[in-house]
């Protein structure tokens, strides 16, 4: 974004539901804490988390643990995250060909709008039982 690296946290469950995702300008102990507590304050605290093999996420996960007093099993594996490296596959196949964003706010916004079109067509919205609303109203409603 405007030609500086910010790094985009995901989070998804075992179902390849989002969970959250968070935009922040480093790739740092305290960015990967934030996500985690963002994303545990949001659902619950998870039994198992798979990371890569970052420094921070490991660092971040730790230090909860202890401050939390929460007992959370931290895998890495890269083949145990394939799961997180398909659901973000839609972000990147809509943003690589603009190349470059001007502003951090309109890459928040474009990122939120792909995933709240994301999580629409994976049925993770909540809408009637039974009902057969498309996915263009679905986003329109939100919109209204």
């Amino acid at each position: 974004m405007a030609g500086k690296w910010k790094y985009l946290y995901w989070a998804v469950d075992r179902a390849g539901d989002t969970v959250d995702f968070l935009l922040p300008a480093k790739r740092d102990k305290a960015a990967a804490r934030r996500f985690l507590e963002r994303a545990i304050n949001r659902h619950s605290v998870p039994e198992k988390l798979t990371i890569d093999k970052s420094g921070a996420n490991t660092a971040a996960i730790e230090s909860l643990k202890v401050d939390a007093f929460v007992d959370i099993l931290r895998r890495q594996n890269k083949y145990l995250n394939n799961i997180i490296e398909q659901d973000h596959r839609a972000v990147k196949r809509v943003t690589q060909p603009m190349l470059w964003f001007n502003s951090f706010w309109s890459v928040r916004i474009l990122i939120g709008g792909i995933e709240t079109m994301h999580m629409i067509r994976k049925g993770q919205m909540d809408r009637p039982a039974g009902s057969t609303v498309s996915a263009a109203d679905q986003f329109y409603s939100l919109a209204a």
